[in-house]
């Protein structure tokens, strides 16, 4: 009884080890996309299947696959393994393992990002980029920045907002969707921002969240610019 009660937890223990690895791993290609294999991209991946719930690591993958649509629309080039972990990772900052008191998130998934390549002997240069491509993946800056860095922001624009998807191939998107299915993406998206925004109601000042920060905390005072300027103690 005892060797059978052993064999039946170790075929438990083997199911439970291969259910993961399944759910760990990812398709080699996605509508023509290649996904990198790296042990790097691998470990990244890892990262934010821990860190993200799946309708958010799915937006992640997706932005991956959409920005890399448009690098080959556009004919640019990248450098895949560090914008695949870009895209990755670009949300982190809006989970509770990754978040700041006071960053954006933006800048908090940034500055996770690069202490995880820095972590791992990876160039300044490379990490540079990653952490460039995430802290500006919300802002009109990254389009005066090199090509590749606004890759991560068009592919999560595209998933969010439809933005540009027309241009691409229908079939290619339908195909990236049914791999990383959306799970009610948006609905649940707003409410990880309100959530965001009622823990940091202060963080995204300035950014594209500035505005829906401020109208989802109506009890809090948030600074006036016209009375910041008038009453400021500054010698003429």
């Amino acid at each position: 009884m005892v060797n059978g009660a052993a064999a039946c937890i170790n075929a438990r223990a083997l199911a439970s080890v291969a259910s993961q690895e399944a759910y760990s791993a990812l398709p080699k290609s996605v509508a023509g996309v290649r996904l990198p294999d790296t042990s790097l991209a691998l470990a990244a991946t890892d990262l934010a299947r821990a860190a993200c719930p799946p309708f958010l690591f799915n937006h992640c993958m997706r932005t991956y696959v959409f920005g890399a649509l448009f690098a080959a629309r556009d004919h640019v080039t990248y450098d895949e393994e560090m914008i695949f972990i870009a895209a990755t990772l670009h949300d982190v900052g809006l989970t509770s393992t990754y978040a700041t008191p006071e960053h954006s998130f933006e800048m908090d998934g940034a500055d996770a990002a690069k202490a995880f390549l820095v972590s791992r002997s990876v160039a300044e240069a490379r990490a540079e980029l990653v952490w460039n491509a995430i802290a500006l993946h919300t802002s009109m800056l990254a389009e005066h920045q090199a090509p590749q860095i606004a890759l991560v922001g068009n592919g999560a624009g595209a998933d969010v907002f439809g933005y540009d998807l027309r241009t691409l191939s229908q079939d290619h998107v339908q195909a990236t969707v049914n791999t990383f299915p959306r799970l009610s993406f948006n609905q649940e998206f707003r409410e990880l921002l309100i959530d965001h925004c009622h823990r940091k109601p202060f963080a995204q000042r300035g950014t594209w969240l500035d505005a829906f920060c401020r109208a989802h905390n109506p009890g809090v005072a948030y600074g006036d610019l016209d009375k910041r300027l008038l009453e400021a103690r500054v010698p003429e």
